[in-house]
């Protein structure tokens, strides 16, 4: 019963990290399921921006536990939803390192004090987050 009991402390206590797979700065894949991040505009793939931006991401949640909120609403095949590594909002994440920007009309502004200059300048922000 002792062993059981010690195997059982020991599961919990090793961090599991969810298969995660970074589509861009703004869409990762978490055990399969599509998750959009809630009021984050991220460059597209196609461009420089985005290639770095993707990179961050990657390097940000490599072998990191990955936790979502959704939203329930979806956008295309991707549901909305805000997820955390170890407590900290990841669009919150990649807006502060610039590499992204907030959408007011999805986020209600609460990155907005978070959006360096730099990326201001350097991407294009989305028509629908104007």
């Amino acid at each position: 019963m002792k062993k059981l009991i010690l195997a059982i402390i020991m599961m919990m206590a090793t961090p599991l990290a969810a298969d995660v797979h970074v589509r861009d700065a703004d869409t990762i894949v978490v055990d399969g399921t599509p998750v959009r991040f809630q009021g984050v505009d991220a460059p597209e793939l196609k461009t420089r921006a985005g290639q770095d931006a993707k990179r961050w991401m990657v390097n940000y949640l490599r072998g990191q536990k990955v936790n979502c909120d959704l939203t329930g609403e979806r956008s295309y095949d991707r549901y909305i939803g805000v997820c955390y590594v170890k407590g900290q909002d990841i669009g919150a994440a990649v807006i502060a390192a610039g590499h992204a920007l907030d959408c007011r009309r999805y986020s209600g502004g609460r990155y907005r004090h978070l959006e360096q200059p730099s990326a201001k300048s350097r991407i294009k922000r989305a028509g629908y987050c104007s």
